[in-house]
């Protein structure tokens, strides 16, 4: 995948509004799981699973029904993300039908879209799961895959929300 490098992300000041992060850490709380799927199912989200070509999910509200369309064809870990991703529209967005999530545009510009990710990264790395990496040798972006969290969004975690504890950044080498 071509994504926008990192350094470009933070050189553009993608900002960080904490509504995300609190609706993430209170949704861990409620449901006692990180699970986009579950998360989604027990707030009444409808999920489908569709070709979708390049893109990878988009989330719609038709009648007061809310659905999460999803790519059935790309990677499980990356549904997860795109469901997480999708729910943050679904929460934050709730009013707005979004804009196709598509291949090569995690870091949109627009600041429903930065939103979007920083919910679907703060939902999949709360800093209680970080915590267990703070004296090893892993990056950000080790963890970020053991969590299904793409490279490219990752930084998000570490360079805007400024998590407790330093971890290493491994420079891009791409």
């Amino acid at each position: 995948m071509d994504f926008i490098a990192t350094d470009k992300v933070l050189k553009y000041g993608m900002g960080y509004d904490d509504m995300p992060k609190k609706t993430a850490t209170n949704l861990i709380k409620k449901y006692n799981t990180n699970n986009p799927f579950y998360i989604a199912e027990h707030k009444g989200i409808e999920i489908l699973y569709e070709p979708l070509g390049s893109i990878y999910g988009y989330f719609n509200k038709y009648k007061r029904i809310k659905f999460i369309h999803i790519n059935n064809q790309i990677s499980t870990e990356m549904q997860r993300f795109t469901c997480a991703h999708e729910l943050g529209h679904a929460l934050l967005h709730h009013d707005t039908n979004t804009s196709f999530l598509k291949a090569h545009t995690f870091f949109s510009t627009s600041k429903l879209e930065r939103e979007a990710n920083t919910f679907a990264v703060e939902l999949l790395m709360p800093d209680q799961f970080l915590v267990q990496y703070k004296n090893t040798n892993l990056t950000i972006y080790d963890i970020a895959a053991r969590y299904g969290v793409p490279r490219e969004v990752c930084v998000l975690k570490d360079k805007i929300q400024h998590t407790k504890f330093s971890l290493k950044i491994e420079e891009d080498k791409t």
